[in-house]
């Protein structure tokens, strides 16, 4: 990765998640299932790529509390990240964007609350996920 404009501008829209989180890896494996034509790219917070995205973006290297998006330009954060996932998808997924009509607190405080107790409802990995040698190339760091 280089400069800030380079990091934040990506070509595709990349995930960043809690790689020992099994929730969150969940929701990666999902998102791999349903994009087919592969328009998301992903790396985790831990890894040195996720802590250089945070960074560029103004966020804490050390939260783990949400997944982010960067997408042209933006740090999606908490609800906004599902949302906008959506709305990149296309197809049917737009109809869950229609959320947004929800004041952002309401969905945060939603989003926060399942994030809070993620580890003690679906567990937590000694590691980050490794993926599979078909999905590695979306990978933008593989430990």
């Amino acid at each position: 990765m280089s400069d800030k404009a380079d990091l934040l501008y990506p070509e595709h829209p990349i995930l960043l998640f809690d790689g020992v989180c099994n929730m969150c890896s969940g929701f990666v494996q999902f998102v791999i299932k349903i994009d087919p034509k592969g328009k998301f790219r992903f790396a985790s917070l831990q890894s040195d790529t996720g802590k250089e995205l945070l960074t560029a973006a103004g966020l804490s290297t050390g939260e783990l509390g949400t997944v982010v998006l960067i997408n042209k330009g933006k740090a999606h954060t908490h609800s906004d990240v599902a949302l906008e996932s959506a709305r990149i998808l296309g197809g049917g997924w737009t109809l869950f964007y229609t959320f947004k009509v929800l004041p952002r607190f309401i969905r945060d405080g939603i989003y926060k609350w399942i994030a809070r107790n993620r580890y003690r409802w679906f567990g937590k990995k000694d590691a980050c996920m490794m993926p599979t040698p078909d999905i590695r190339q979306r990978f933008l760091e593989v430990g």
